[in-house]
């Protein structure tokens, strides 16, 4: 049987009394976290959910995201990871282009939106959770077949143009991903503690957080959201032995210590993904916590591991390493043919952690996956020990704080105001968030728009960390022979 949620009842039945899941004082054991899922399940059935449908989840780091994650995934339905910082207007978008059948989250903006897609919404109040809404129900013992190719989760993603589409990761490639990184990264067995600070909605920590932990019998010690003195102590306290997160998390624990000495002794590694890891950062985090850094890359249509610096190897600063157990990498021309040794490509590639493909999408599909290979619109070079070193990325998707921020979403928004006769959104680096939003705004006629008119009406319709955090009034966007905006003219007067 494929069903990842499997991982989950072999674990329970192995190591029943393992601390599952851990929050502050409070935890979850294997076998309640399989209770409570198999609960769910049963739940599910008894709302007429059949296999293949679909099912939203907006929650943070909170127990209840596995537990119907795992639940859902046991039905056999197709799990929908949203942002719980989404506004109605997102919501809607995501239940709506997948079809979802049901959705679960807090009250607020998830409900709202849940209501104008006309989906049945079943609230998760927090803290108090699930737990009433599914004590009625016997755990379920049946777990849906599943084959290798079935769609387990559908994760939304996209790069310069049209609104996000969404990556079909299948439960083979979501869980052999998880069992490579586990085996060949990571070492991970039931004695480790995860730290649990990667958003589970966003594959990198739905895959090499909760998804390893749970395979191997491992503790994922988790935290709402990202904070650094929450995190310092639950590295301590929980005693924390892999540490994962993206650049911006290590440069605020190194900014939170900055004055102190720190000692963590069952630290024992930390990966780094997401975006590019500043070198400088990596030496300082690694001599401030006397723990190894290793720097890896990896998209949501992967599953999302693709390479890795590899703990067995020469490690690279500055590098994504070399490709996993089982994967190809190579740089490739804009016709799909190799790039010349030395020379800078566009990243491809292939093996079991491809997606399915994007969700009723077939255009899109075929153009991103080209005879097996799939194009990541990243540019990077190749040294001569196979190492790859990213040099750009071709796709114009800003990387704020840990999150994708696509700056075709936002001009839409900005588009929607009457005042904006033109806008262009950019990403800029930024000390603390890796990037920061920036509109390039042209008003219409004798407009007196203001700066502050149009984050107001952003900040209505995108989740926090997307509005602009800068909007830079101009006469007229540059743009080519076939008047297509060159964002890199833009980005280039704002750092220069």
């Amino acid at each position: 049987m494929t069903n990842l949620a499997c991982n989950l009842q072999n674990t329970a039945a192995q190591h029943p009394d393992n601390v599952a899941l851990r929050m502050g004082e409070h935890s979850m054991t294997y076998a309640q976290l399989a209770d409570a899922a198999g609960r769910v399940a049963n739940l599910l059935k008894d709302k007429g959910i059949q296999p293949g449908d679909r099912v939203a989840i907006s929650l943070p780091n909170v127990f209840d995201f596995p537990v119907i994650l795992y639940g859902a995934l046991q039905a056999g339905a197709v799990v929908i990871p949203m942002n719980p910082l989404f506004r109605p207007r997102e919501v809607e978008y995501y239940l709506s282009d997948s079809g979802a059948k049901l959705m679960f989250g807090m009250p607020g903006d998830a409900a709202a939106g849940a209501e104008e897609a006309g989906v049945p919404f079943i609230e998760v109040p927090l803290p108090a959770g699930i737990g009433e809404s599914i004590k009625q129900y016997e755990p379920s013992t049946e777990f849906v077949d599943r084959d290798d190719s079935d769609t387990a989760v559908i994760l939304y993603t996209s790069g310069t143009t049209g609104r996000p589409k969404g990556a079909e990761l299948t439960h083979f490639s979501l869980n052999k991903n998880q069992e490579v990184v586990a085996r060949t990264l990571m070492a991970i067995t039931e004695d480790d503690v995860i730290a649990g600070c990667l958003p589970l909605f966003h594959v990198f920590g739905l895959t090499c957080g909760l998804n390893t932990s749970v395979a191997t019998g491992a503790t994922l010690a988790m935290v709402p959201r990202f904070e650094p003195g929450a995190v310092l102590e639950m590295l301590d306290k929980a005693g924390v032995t892999i540490f994962q997160g993206v650049p911006t998390m290590y440069q605020a624990l190194l900014a939170a210590t900055a004055d102190r000495e720190v000692n963590f002794p069952k630290l024992r590694v930390c990966a780094s993904g997401g975006s590019a890891m500043p070198v400088e950062v990596m030496k300082k985090f690694e001599q401030k916590f006397g723990c190894v850094v290793l720097e890896g890359y990896g998209l949501s249509e992967t599953s999302p591991v693709a390479s890795f610096n590899h703990p067995n190897a020469e490690r690279k600063a500055g590098s994504i390493g070399t490709p996993l157990e089982g994967v190809e990498m190579r740089l490739a021309e804009p016709d799909g043919s190799d790039t010349a040794k030395g020379e800078i490509g566009e990243i491809a590639i292939r093996g079991h952690l491809l997606m399915k493909g994007y969700w009723k999408r077939p255009d899109a599909t075929a153009e991103a996956i080209r005879d097996g290979w799939f194009f990541s619109g990243d540019l990077a070079q190749m040294d001569d020990d196979g190492y790859f070193f990213i040099v750009d990325r071709s796709k114009d998707m800003i990387i704020r704080g840990g999150y994708n921020v696509y700056p075709r979403e936002v001009e839409e928004v900005l588009y929607e105001h009457p005042d904006v006769a033109e806008a262009a959104v950019i990403g800029v680096p930024h000390e603390h968030y890796g990037e920061e939003v920036i509109a390039y705004v042209v008003r219409t006629g004798d407009s007196q728009l203001t700066e502050q008119e149009i984050q107001d009406f952003a900040k209505e319709r995108l989740a926090a960390y997307k509005y602009p955090r800068e909007v830079r009034f101009i006469g007229e966007l540059p743009k080519g022979a076939t008047g297509k905006i060159l964002k890199r003219e833009l980005r280039d007067s704002s750092e220069g």
